[in-house]
């Protein structure tokens, strides 16, 4: 599975892009990647691009584990951290709307779902209105 991950620091933003397939296994160990990146700050805002995903295998009960792992490295005590999920199917929309369902008791992260990268841009409070605009200007 194509999972890539970019920080932009300035913005206190990770970019997540997901391609092919989505595993939960896979998505494990990029967040530890991302983790230990020297970029990474606990609290930054995630854009989570689901729209080139073709296959999805998601276990409801590994979604929650890993998620609960996520959690722990993310958390900021006193500050939300806001997720924002760009979907592009009824696939990629059914797993964000599972990973959305996740997070729900769970004060501190805000997850919403886009199909409009604009929208996604303006619940994470950035300028841009254009994906590829946010990361020309970071690249």
């Amino acid at each position: 599975m194509p999972l890539t991950f970019r920080i932009l620091p300035d913005m206190a933003l990770v970019y997540v892009c997901y391609s092919g397939a989505i595993c939960p296994r896979d998505t494990m160990r990029v967040f530890g990647e991302y983790m230990s990146h020297p970029d990474f700050r606990p609290g930054q805002k995630q854009l989570v691009d689901l729209r080139q995903v073709i296959k999805i295998a998601l276990d409801y009960p590994e979604l929650v584990k890993m998620q609960a792992k996520k959690a722990e490295g993310i958390y900021l005590p006193g500050a939300p951290t806001l997720m924002a999920y760009l979907t592009g199917s009824a696939d990629t929309m059914r797993a964000a709307r599972a990973i959305q369902r996740s997070w729900d008791g769970t004060s501190d992260v805000i997850a919403r779902i886009f199909t409009d990268e604009a929208d996604a841009l303006g619940f994470l409070g950035l300028p841009q209105t254009e994906l590829q605009a946010l990361l020309v200007r970071t690249a």
